[in-house]
């Protein structure tokens, strides 16, 4: 029997209600008919051509849904016959300077059984390939799987905007001490980040309102109508979610506007003061320089020097008292 470490890429798993789940190899395939109290779930990650060609042919999938493995990233849900697929984009590690990634998720139900196709690593795939309730899982129909993946794929939202607004947070607390130009940049990559995430998702609304519609229903199961309903009004919530986060933004840069508003003001207030300062200076200096034969003039460098001495106090004494009344 083919070993399932024999083929890279490939992973199956067959659980039971009664029992505990099975892991399969890609020899498996074309002899695993799950029953009603059992779920097989196939996992292909980046699977080369020939075992994409051997499980479509031992498992009997639908030749249409071949071309989506590689014609695009657009969010899609279509059905034929008894086998519904779904392509959804889930959220990714970052890879170098992205702020969010999105890693394309291929999802196809048929009757007890589940394939699911991506090309990068996708987080809550391979958190539930390493948990060990198959009971749970045996117990649900294709649909309801699918809808459980979609709605951790939706959580993927969830977290990014959790994150997000982490980092909101800690740059309205240190908007004060930081630059400006810093401050302008770090906004430009908050205001990158939401529209990122609202161009991942906004396109799902017709995936999920597509699979919530009556006519659409695989089944006759109501639990999988549930689900899918439940799952459209989650889809909202994420889209509000990430709404709200575009208009803490708008909320961010206002604040911003306002800190460099108020820098600009303590900026003019300083040079408001020297001017002051300076003509009162050039006041008293103008009028030394008129043609009077005072006696004050008559002192030589004593009275120069004393003239000096007292505009320089004058500067310290205006200055002390204009700190003291926060004029700057």
């Amino acid at each position: 029997m083919e070993s399932r470490a024999a083929v890279p890429g490939f992973f199956a798993r067959l659980f039971r209600s009664n029992a505990p789940p099975r892991e399969l190899s890609l020899a498996d395939m074309g002899e695993c008919l799950p029953t009603e109290d059992e779920l097989l779930w196939v996992d292909l990650s980046a699977p080369d051509e020939q075992t994409l060609d051997n499980l479509w042919r031992a498992c009997e999938l639908p030749a249409l849904v071949r071309p989506l493995l590689e014609s695009g990233s657009t969010p899609l849900v279509e059905r034929e016959g008894e086998y519904f697929w779904a392509r959804a984009v889930a959220v990714a590690p970052a890879q170098g300077d992205e702020l969010v990634s999105g890693a394309v998720l291929i999802c196809v139900a048929g009757r007890n059984r589940v394939i699911t196709y991506h090309t990068e690593e996708i987080q809550f795939l391979a958190a539930l390939r390493e948990a060990a309730h198959g009971a749970v899982i045996g117990s649900l129909s294709s649909e309801s799987f699918v809808a459980t993946l979609l709605d951790r794929q939706l959580s993927g939202y969830f977290d990014a905007v959790s994150d997000f607004e982490c980092a909101v947070e800690h740059l309205e607390s240190d908007m004060s001490s930081n630059d400006i130009e810093a401050n302008l940049q770090e906004l430009q990559r908050l205001r990158r980040w939401a529209s990122r995430l609202r161009r991942m998702l906004a396109p799902h609304r017709a995936v999920f309102g597509t699979l919530s519609r009556p006519d659409f229903r695989p089944s006759e199961s109501r639990d999988a109508e549930r689900h899918f309903v439940a799952l459209d009004t989650r889809f909202e919530r994420a889209m509000d979610m990430i709404e709200n986060a575009r208009a803490l933004v708008v909320g961010s840069f206002e604040l911003f506007s306002g800190q460099v508003a108020l820098r600009t003001n303590g900026s003019m207030r300083v040079l408001t003061f020297v001017t002051v300062i300076a003509g009162v200076l050039a006041t008293f200096v103008g009028a030394l320089g008129m043609n009077f034969e005072a006696s004050l003039f008559q002192t030589r460098d004593a009275g120069f020097w004393s003239i000096v001495v007292g505009l320089l106090l004058f500067s310290v004494a205006m200055t002390l008292l204009g700190r003291r009344r926060r004029w700057f």
